[in-house]
């Protein structure tokens, strides 16, 4: 298995991308690769520093650099020669299993979009979060951003890429699918979730459980949460403030050290025709070593075949 990784992208870059991928390796089985895209004399002079020489990794080169500020269509329109770019066409060809970056998002999410396609009969592809549950292990949340305005259609896609997610990947059987709402009543909230809830209340295709509200995200009172992309992007942004304000306050808790995005490294971008993980754009070498972490299990779990297959 081959994964790919774009050393160019994000505030630390290449270094903790480098060393991200270095530490993975110590934690991966022996059959996975991890191929580095971005420029190679940097790259290797990043190895040669910390004495590693393994033919498990190897480095395409890629002089540019799609930047946090460029416009994400143009500019892998404009930068061919690009970290993501190139790492979407080894993609592309299946000379990589997976992809990931923490660099430009919306490069990643157009690349998606353009290079490798949506699964035939997904609406829109969407990215997640995990939510640290207060009595141990974690739910799921979808859409956090790439969708700020959707349908009742989209959302209920929302609601089958979560379960196969949170069933193939986080090994939950059966998993509990509620709709992010301000009332657990059927008849609650604005009209986007009052028709979305006629659509999922007799679904056969995932286990919904109904409205969920705020209050509920830390509680497990469902496994996967469905909401847009713009409310969805709040609740994650509100997340790691709460992260933020505690390491202010000195406040030692194990659970709140589990808001961490460190810990997850990066999500998947669910609905496309490979494996595509995207990362925080701070991310430093732990978390680039647990993003690619989480690309092997994403990509050893399947999931995207088994979301290619409810989609058929």
């Amino acid at each position: 298995m081959k994964l790919g990784l774009d050393i160019n992208g994000g505030d630390f870059a290449p270094r903790a991308n480098v060393l991200g991928a270095i530490l993975a390796l110590e934690h991966l089985p022996e059959v996975v690769q991890i191929v580095l895209i971005g420029r190679k004399e940097e790259a290797e002079s990043i190895m040669k520093e910390k004495g590693v020489n393994t033919q498990r990794i190897s480095i395409v080169d890629a002089p540019d650099t799609i930047t946090m500020g460029d416009h994400p269509t143009r500019a892998l329109a404009q930068k061919p020669n690009s970290s993501i770019a190139i790492g979407f066409d080894l993609l592309a060809k299946k000379e990589i299993d997976s992809f990931a970056s923490t660099g430009n998002t919306g490069a990643m999410l157009v690349g998606s979009m353009y290079k490798i396609n949506a699964i035939p009969g997904v609406i829109r592809p969407c990215i997640t979060s995990v939510l640290p549950l207060m009595k141990g292990g974690d739910s799921l949340i979808l859409d956090v951003g790439s969708n700020a305005d959707c349908k009742p259609d989209v959302l209920y896609q929302f609601a089958i890429l979560g379960a196969i997610y949170a069933s193939s990947v986080m090994k939950i059987k059966n998993p509990r699918v509620g709709l992010l709402n301000i009332g657990e009543e059927e008849g609650k909230g604005n009209l986007l979730t009052q028709a979305t809830y006629k659509l999922m209340k007799d679904s056969c295709d995932f286990n919904f459980i109904g409205n969920v509200e705020g209050r509920d995200l830390f509680t497990g009172k469902s496994d996967v949460v469905v909401c847009d992309g713009f409310t969805g992007n709040i609740v994650l942004k509100e997340a790691e403030g709460i992260y933020s304000i505690t390491k202010e306050l000195g406040i030692d808790s194990p659970y709140f050290d589990r808001f961490n995005y460190e810990n997850y490294g990066g999500t998947p971008i669910l609905g496309v025709n490979s494996d595509v993980i995207i990362g925080h754009g701070i991310s430093n070498e732990i978390a680039v070593k647990n993003m690619m972490e989480h690309a092997y299990f994403v990509a050893e779990s399947g999931l995207t075949k088994k979301i290619k297959e409810a989609f058929k």
